[in-house]
């Protein structure tokens, strides 16, 4: 049993409940596909410019958190055909974010959840 961890963008905290997040996560699809069997163990909102989520992941991390998530939103944009990366997401350093948080806990992090773009497999550090 994995314990997994998601962060997502305040910019999408109102309209998403991440109820797609937790159903790929447990049922271990999408962006946790990756796991043979995963349990939520935390969420934290990452707020523009970032400057809180080395401290959010280094929490998650002591609440047992053995990976942590960066939400799909963050990187990708909703379309009438589902999710693209050409339009980016909500959050344009996304990637700098994870290394920051990955620096800071050494746990993985997943850069990915539910919703994912047609043929995007999840980058991972390290």
């Amino acid at each position: 049993m994995t314990q997994v961890a998601i962060i997502r963008c305040e910019k999408n905290e109102d309209r998403c409940p991440l109820t797609g997040c937790f159903k790929c996560l447990t049922e271990t699809k999408e962006g946790f596909a990756g796991y043979h069997h995963a349990v939520p163990a935390g969420v934290f909102t990452c707020r523009c410019p970032g400057d809180n989520v080395v401290n959010h992941g280094k929490i998650l991390k002591s609440k047992g958190a053995e990976a942590i998530h960066f939400c799909t939103c963050m990187f990708a944009d909703k379309t009438g055909d589902g999710w693209e990366m050409d339009k980016g997401g909500f959050c344009s350093h996304v990637d700098s974010l994870m290394e920051k948080v990955h620096q800071a806990t050494g746990l993985p992090c997943v850069k990915g959840s539910a919703h994912l773009p047609k043929g995007y497999v999840p980058e991972t550090l390290p």
